[in-house]
C-alpha cells in the first residue's frame, strides 16, 4: 500500500511537471511571440523553433523532453512494481497534452513521450528519437517523422521482449500521438504540410 502512496504522489507531481508550457515560458524570456499566436499555433519545439528561432526551439525541446524523462526516471527509482511505473511515466504526457495552466489545451505531446519513454527504457527512448532525426532528415516533416517513430514504438518493445504491460503503454502513448495530429496527417496526405524550416506565415 506504502507503493500505491508513492506512486499517486508521484503522478501527481507528474502532470504538474508536464503541465510546464516550455514553449511559452522560453518564448516569454527571450522575449519572442507567444507560440500560441503565430505559425501553427502550437506550443511544442517544432513551432517555437519555425516562429523564432534555433535557441528557443532547442530550449524547448530540452524542456519538454526533460520533463518527461525526469518523471520516467524517478518512477523507475523509486517504485518496484512496473504497471505502476509505467502509469506515473504517463503522466508527464498527460500534463503536456491536457494542461490545466492552459484550460487544458496542449501541445501533441511528441517531446515528452520521448522523454517518459527514454525515463523508463533508455534504449528504446534512443530508438525514439533517432528514428525521429533519420525520419526526419530525409522527408523534412516533424509530424511524419513523430509519427513513423511511434508507430514502430510498439514494435521495437515487443521486438526486445518487454513485458505486456510495457508494450500495452507503447500503444496507449502512439495511440495518443497519433491522435494529437489527426490534422497534421489530413496536410501530409494533402501535400500541404509546412516542412521543418519552413515558415507558416
Amino acid at each position: 500500500m506504502a507503493e500505491e502512496w508513492i506512486a499517486s504522489g508521484l503522478a501527481v507531481a507528474g502532470y504538474l511537471l508536464g503541465a510546464i508550457p516550455f514553449g511559452i515560458l522560453v518564448s516569454k524570456c527571450l522575449n519572442l511571440p507567444d507560440p500560441r499566436t503565430v505559425g501553427s499555433k502550437n506550443i511544442g519545439f517544432t513551432n517555437v523553433l519555425r516562429v523564432s528561432g534555433k535557441t528557443a526551439g532547442l530550449l524547448t525541446l530540452i524542456g519538454d523532453i526533460g520533463k518527461g524523462w525526469l518523471v520516467g526516471w524517478i518512477a523507475g527509482q523509486s517504485l518496484n512494481q512496473e504497471p505502476l511505473i509505467l502509469a506515473v511515466a504517463a503522466t508527464p504526457i498527460l500534463g503536456h497534452l491536457f494542461p490545466v495552466f492552459l484550460s487544458f489545451r496542449g501541445g501533441k505531446g511528441v517531446a515528452t513521450a520521448m522523454g517518459a519513454v527514454a525515463g523508463v527504457a533508455p534504449w528504446l527512448g534512443f530508438m525514439l528519437l533517432a528514428t525521429w532525426l533519420i525520419t526526419a532528415g530525409a522527408w523534412r516533416y516533424s509530424s511524419g517523422a513523430a509519427l513513423t517513430a511511434f508507430a514502430l514504438l510498439p514494435v521495437g518493445a515487443w521486438t526486445a521482449g518487454r513485458s505486456q504491460a510495457f508494450i500495452a503503454f507503447t500503444i496507449a502513448v502512439s495511440g495518443a500521438i497519433w491522435s494529437k495530429h489527426q490534422d497534421n496527417i489530413k496536410r501530409l496526405l494533402s501535400g500541404t504540410e509546412s516542412k521543418i524550416g519552413k515558415s507558416t506565415s
